[in-house]
C-alpha cells in the first residue's frame, strides 16, 4: 500500500498540476523505476481530474438558472478546470503531434517538428477543434440531464487515460530519448501495471454504471440497461479511436513519443463522449 500511494502521487506530479511538494514530495521520492511504475496510475489521475470536473459540473447545474444554455456553460467551465488541473499537458501533446505529422510526410522531419516548442497552424487548429468537440459533446450530453453529463465526464477522463498505456506496451519509444521526459515510462509497461490500470478503469465504469442519479435526473426516459449500453458505447468508441491512433503512429513514426500519448488521450476522450451520445440517441 505504501508503494501504491507513492506511485500514485508520483503520477499526479508527472501527469497533472496538482501540487505534490515539500515534505510530501520528499516522502514520495523519485527514480526512473518509480516513474515507470507510476504509469499504471495514469487512469487514477483521471479519477481526480474527472471527479473534480464532475463536482464542478454538478455545482454549476445547481447554481445556474434553468436554461438551454446552462449545459453549455457547465461544459465550457468544466473543460477549463480540466485544462488547469493538467496544465494543458495532453493538449500540448495533441498540438505537437498535429504539427509534426501534419507538417511533413518524412518521419525524421516530423519528429523534429514535434520537438519544437512553437505551435504551428496544424497544432493550433487541432487543439481548437478538440476543445470545441469536447464542449459541444458534453453540452449535448448535459441536455439529457445533469447526471448524464456528470457520469460521462468522470468516466471519460478515466477511460481515455487507460488506452494510451496499450500504446506504450505495443510500440517502441522513438525520438530524442536522451531529452525525452516520457522515456522512463516507455521502456516497457508490465502486465501487472496494466492490470492495475484496468482496475482503475473498471472501477470508474462500475461506479458510473451504478449511479442512480444519471437515470433518475435524465430529461429522456431510459433504463439502467440503456445507461450501461451508453457507457459500453463510449468504451468501444474510445477503443476504435485508440486503434486508429495506434495504426497512425505505427505507420508514420514506427513508434511513439510522449506527445503521442497525450494526443491519444485527447482523441479517446472525445470518442468516448461521442460513443455515449450516439448510444443514448439510440435509446431515445
Amino acid at each position: 500500500m505504501r508503494s501504491f500511494i507513492r506511485h500514485y502521487l508520483l503520477a499526479l506530479q508527472f501527469f497533472s498540476r496538482v501540487p505534490v511538494t515539500g515534505r510530501l514530495a520528499d516522502w514520495v521520492g523519485f527514480s526512473p523505476a518509480m516513474l515507470r511504475a507510476s504509469a499504471a496510475h495514469f487512469p487514477g489521475v483521471g479519477w481526480l481530474v474527472g471527479g473534480a470536473v464532475a463536482l464542478l459540473t454538478w455545482g454549476l447545474w445547481v447554481l445556474l438558472p434553468p436554461s438551454p444554455y446552462s449545459p453549455l456553460v457547465a461544459a465550457a467551465l468544466g473543460t477549463v478546470l480540466s485544462v488547469v488541473m493538467t496544465g494543458a499537458f495532453h493538449e500540448d501533446g495533441l498540438a505537437d503531434v498535429a504539427d509534426g505529422l501534419g507538417g511533413s510526410l518524412n518521419r525524421e522531419r516530423a519528429l523534429d517538428i514535434m520537438k519544437d516548442s512553437r505551435v504551428g497552424a496544424f497544432g493550433a487548429i487541432a487543439v481548437m477543434l478538440a476543445l470545441l468537440c469536447k464542449v459541444a459533446l458534453l453540452a449535448l450530453l448535459g441536455s439529457l440531464g445533469a447526471g448524464v453529463m456528470v457520469g460521462a465526464v468522470f468516466a471519460g477522463h478515466v477511460v481515455s487515460r487507460t488506452w494510451p498505456l496499450l500504446t506504450i506496451r505495443l510500440l517502441p519509444h522513438v525520438g530524442d530519448t536522451a531529452q525525452s521526459k516520457s522515456k522512463p515510462l516507455a521502456d516497457q509497461i508490465s502486465l501487472p501495471a496494466l492490470l492495475v490500470a484496468a482496475m482503475w478503469c473498471f472501477g470508474a465504469l462500475a461506479l458510473t454504471a451504478a449511479a442512480p442519479a444519471a437515470i433518475e435526473m435524465a430529461a429522456i426516459p431510459f433504463s439502467a440497461s440503456d445507461w450501461c449500453r451508453a457507457l459500453l458505447g463510449g468504451v468501444l468508441a474510445a477503443a476504435v479511436a485508440w486503434l486508429w491512433m495506434y495504426r497512425w503512429f505505427s505507420r508514420r513514426l514506427q513508434g511513439f513519443t510522449g506527445d503521442c500519448l497525450g494526443a491519444t488521450q485527447q482523441v479517446c476522450e472525445i470518442a468516448f463522449y461521442l460513443g455515449m451520445a450516439c448510444a443514448l440517441g439510440g435509446a431515445a
